[in-house]
């Protein structure tokens, strides 16, 4: 679904853009000469990887930088707002849909939830003249109930071994002070998780190879501490609690925009993009279309 597929570039966005502009920022006050890498006598200059960098990524970030703006200008000439509420339903939307998207959680909610706010005021701005009767908005919230409720989630890590003495010597560390997420890569063997630091994303009652007595533990702990080791089918898993989400359950009215847009967005035939309102915003920039 075309609402689905935003929800990953919100977070793909919110990790290129940082991570491209934090390397070209940080270059700003060194010299283009500056060494960044050796291989046996060969050099690697700070110039030739910015540049690199730039050639790779340079044209998207500045796309996304131009949209931004110019959503934010269009937003305003049509009298677009997003409220709070909105944003922070979305939030919880797209974490417990998706997890930790691209390591998004690397990221403060705050920036996550402008990028949130941009795409909304996006998602208003292409549906504005869209025409949804009342009876298709009731019809689509009484078939897809489940996807406005919410049960209690719980965004977790989790060290799994194959023996309790494995798990008493992680515990041991973990008190130490040594890091959750490192002795996760280290010897966690949960393939799945293991190799992003043992991060789990959110968990429930419904999810899978989540039991019971997991979930006891789970609610038992406050955000940032981890259960006593728990018996499990391939050994003994460790928790460690990032962030709880109350059971929560949106009726008509509060999603009744989100559906029209959501509706009006499926109908559409162009990608959701905010480059139908460049021209409108006289945008000028430094790559033409054929680059």
């Amino acid at each position: 679904m075309k609402k689905q597929h935003l929800w990953l570039i919100i977070a793909a966005l919110i990790i290129t853009n940082g991570v491209t502009l934090t390397f070209l920022l940080s270059g700003e006050s060194k010299k283009g000469s500056e060494v960044v890498a050796t291989i046996g006598n060969q050099e690697i200059t700070r110039q030739e990887w910015l540049s690199e960098i730039e050639l790779k990524y340079g044209k998207d970030v500045l796309d996304e930088l131009v949209s931004e703006e110019v959503i934010s200008q269009a937003g305003e000439k049509y009298d677009i707002s997003i409220s709070q509420e909105d944003i922070d339903r979305e939030m919880k939307m797209m974490k417990t849909a998706y997890g930790p998207v691209g390591d998004y959680t690397l990221y403060d909610e705050e920036k996550l939830a402008e990028q949130i706010e941009n795409s909304l005021i996006l998602e208003e701005l292409l549906t504005k003249d869209a025409d949804i009767s009342e009876g298709e908005l009731e019809r689509y919230y009484e078939e897809n109930r489940a996807m406005f409720t919410f049960p209690d989630s719980y965004h977790i890590s989790k060290i799994v071994v194959k023996t309790k003495e494995e798990a008493e010597q992680t515990l041991q560390e973990l008190g130490q002070g040594s890091s959750f997420s490192v002795l996760a890569m280290e010897r966690s063997i949960d393939e799945f998780t293991a190799s992003q630091g043992g991060d789990a994303g959110f968990v429930g009652a419904d999810t899978e190879h989540v039991s019971e007595s997991m979930l006891d533990e789970i609610s038992s702990l406050k955000p940032g501490e981890w259960s006593e080791a728990i018996e499990v089918e391939d050994g003994y898993v460790i928790m460690l609690l990032h962030e709880y989400m109350e059971e929560e359950s949106y009726d008509y009215q509060d999603v009744k925009a989100q559906i029209r847009r959501q509706l009006a967005i499926e109908q559409m035939d162009t990608p959701v993009s905010a480059r139908p309102f460049w021209d409108e915003a006289e945008v000028e920039w430094f790559y033409d279309e054929t680059q």
